[in-house]
């Protein structure tokens, strides 16, 4: 039996549509974005995403070594296709043993950033850029030339884990760790390539499906 759409703020369950609204309604969020049941990590899995998605699809690459591609998930329906796009690695950390990374990039307000991270407001709040950058990025894409810098700020939130959260591409991107620890991967200044790149077919590796997908 086929999982349904939840809502991307707290994994709750949703009501469909209506013929009296044509929005997914979540009982304590409101109108929201469906996000939609992470499938198998592999090519299909991101080829389905790459078809839907419009927003970027982040991975650094290269992978750290021992890292692998752990799932995909999104959140939008067939009318606006994902607004919102999370991509789960999973590898060793330099100190902390093994950690989890997932990569958000969504439209403002979509939610679903700050629900791995642990927030309780959909977007990271005014005032968490008002600091030098903690870290910076590099970036590439189909409208972003390499070398494009994106600065990022560490957000507080739970102690089990690290968030940083800047704006890439005019969408929001979050990089959220697991443990906390693993926030100094961040240090090392990874380079993160949208996976819509015309042409671009990294020989990505496949682990299993990440349970921080789901669990958040």
């Amino acid at each position: 039996m086929r999982a349904e759409p939840t809502c991307p703020r707290c994994a709750g369950p949703l009501h469909e549509p209506s013929l009296w609204s044509s929005d997914w309604q979540c009982p304590v969020h409101g109108t929201v974005l469906p996000r939609q049941p992470s499938g198998r990590p592999g090519a299909e899995s991101l080829a389905a995403v790459l078809d839907d998605t419009r927003v970027p699809v982040w991975t650094p690459w290269p992978l750290p070594l021992g890292w692998l591609v752990t799932g995909f998930a999104t959140a939008g329906d067939e009318h606006t296709g994902a607004r919102a796009c999370a991509v789960a690695l999973s590898g060793p950390a330099t100190v902390s043993g093994p950690a989890d990374l997932v990569l958000i990039a969504e439209q403002p307000g979509a939610g679903l950033g700050s629900h791995y991270a642990g927030l309780d407001e959909p977007d990271p709040g005014v005032g968490f850029d008002a600091d030098p950058p903690h870290v910076k990025l590099d970036v590439s894409g189909p409208s972003a030339t390499c070398g494009h810098t994106v600065p990022m700020w560490s957000v507080p939130t739970r102690p089990d884990r690290a968030v940083y959260v800047g704006e890439a591409m005019g969408d929001w991107l979050w990089a959220v760790l697991w443990p906390a620890e693993a926030g100094a991967l961040m240090l090392a200044r990874p380079s993160l390539l949208d996976l819509r790149e015309p042409g671009m077919k990294p020989d990505l590796p496949y682990g299993a499906l990440s349970p921080r997908l789901n669990g958040g």
